[in-house]
């Protein structure tokens, strides 16, 4: 069966830091490209951090610096560390995956997602 599953989720106050996980089955994980994209109650997805097959990564101007985005082929894991947290950052997170790599574009890694997952709600107090 393909999922994908977040968890680590939390509150946490302005400032503070959590680390998100995604664990991966039923596809090849260690040859897709891996992400994280967030929706806030009324707001339109936002694509947050993505990293390719090759290792390499992409961040949207407001979580570069902060947050950072990893993974463990070994484990089929994918992970988002995000510190110096926001009120703003506030959002269920969804972890995402795609045979092709990233390319530069949110519009069309979101138009070519195959895999998501169920989300994980992260909540920032100030």
């Amino acid at each position: 069966q393909v999922q994908l599953v977040e968890s680590g989720g939390g509150s946490v106050q302005a400032g503070g830091s959590l680390r998100l996980s995604c664990a991966g089955s039923g596809f090849t994980y260690r040859s897709y490209c891996m992400g994280w994209f967030r929706q806030a109650p009324g707001k339109a997805r936002e694509g947050v951090a993505v990293i390719d097959s090759d290792g390499s990564t992409s961040y949207a101007d407001s979580v570069k610096g902060r947050f950072i985005v990893s993974r463990d082929n070994s484990k089929n894991t994918l992970y988002l560390q995000m510190n110096s947290l926001k009120p703003e950052d506030a959002a269920r997170y969804y972890c995402a995956a795609e045979s092709r790599n990233f390319g530069g574009s949110w519009y069309f890694w979101f138009r070519n997602l195959e895999i998501w997952g169920q989300g994980t709600l992260v909540t920032v107090s100030s």
